[in-house]
């Protein structure tokens, strides 16, 4: 398989810095060429917690990439073993995996990842999975994770929360449809349904946080919803409009723009990560 190197995706390669004096790149590898990690210390695996993280791969993709290096023709694991098996269940053909050296101890693993962590804006989604990165493959404790990324243990247990929501909420909150705060209300929510129900409500309908959480809490309750207090909506300018139409049929793909006084923000919706470099090279050959 050849090699691939790309800038695209934070969550990606550019999380694992190169080692210092050593060759570092990425691939997409199958996951059947992959061996396990003959020093993982964990050996079994809640089925149910694989099962959603399948899911939540097939609707945001994989965050984080596993890391390996290579051996006898293929490659053996050297961190995200939990992201490989769940990568299996969702029937990928190919992961992102980051190609080290074979002398790299894990512990420089670990240090690379909270470096990057410290110093990239991570989408939600991306800082909660490599928080669970940290987790599990380096058996770090919430608090020596927040010790080491300077946060403070709520916050990063409050991130880590949102791994715990269904895969379509995930997927506003990595669209950026939907704001981490608005999901954190949802999480601990038993019923999956109610809070892929409220989501995509209080998505489409601008609803704020206090909002969600009252709608949890009378789940929680089990006391009737009362409906949402009027959203007041600014009028979108008509020309914010005709250009979101243009873009979209530029880039071949979904367009959103969100437009408030002088300020606004543009969100464009790829499929995969090829879709997302076909994206970028039309941007960049502008």
């Amino acid at each position: 398989m050849s090699e691939k190197r790309s800038g695209l995706g934070r969550g990606l390669s550019a999380l694992i810095p190169e080692a210092e004096g050593a060759s570092t790149t990425y691939r997409e590898v199958h996951p059947d060429e992959v061996a396990p990690n003959p020093r993982q210390p964990r050996r079994t695996f809640d089925e149910t917690l694989l099962e959603e993280l399948a899911a939540s791969i097939k609707e945001v993709g994989l965050l984080q990439p596993i890391v390996v290096h290579e051996e006898n023709g293929g490659y053996v694991l050297l961190a995200g073993e939990r992201r490989l098996r769940a990568a299996r269940l969702a029937g990928l053909g190919s992961v992102p995996a980051v190609i080290r050296p074979a002398s790299t101890e894990e512990r420089r693993l670990s240090e690379a990842l909270v470096e990057n962590v410290q110093r990239e804006q991570l989408r939600p989604m991306e800082e909660a999975a490599a928080y669970q990165e940290l987790v599990d493959d380096f058996g770090l404790t919430h608090e020596q994770v927040a010790e080491r990324v300077g946060k403070s243990r709520s916050s990063v247990s409050n991130s880590m929360r949102l791994l715990g929501l269904p895969a379509s909420v995930q997927g506003l909150v990595d669209r950026g449809e939907l704001a981490a705060g608005h999901a954190r209300a949802l999480a601990g929510l038993e019923d999956k349904a109610y809070a892929e129900h409220i989501a995509a409500k209080a998505a489409e309908e601008g609803w704020s946080v206090r909002q969600v959480e009252e709608a949890a809490r009378a789940r929680r309750n089990d006391e009737p919803l009362a409906p949402p207090a009027p959203v007041l909506r600014e009028l979108r300018p008509p020309a914010i409009g005709e250009l979101e139409e243009r873009l979209q049929e530029r880039l071949g793909t979904k367009v959103k723009i969100t437009h408030r006084g002088e300020k606004g923000r543009v969100v464009i919706t790829y499929g995969n990560l090829d879709d997302l470099e076909r994206i970028a090279r039309f941007v960049y050959d502008r």
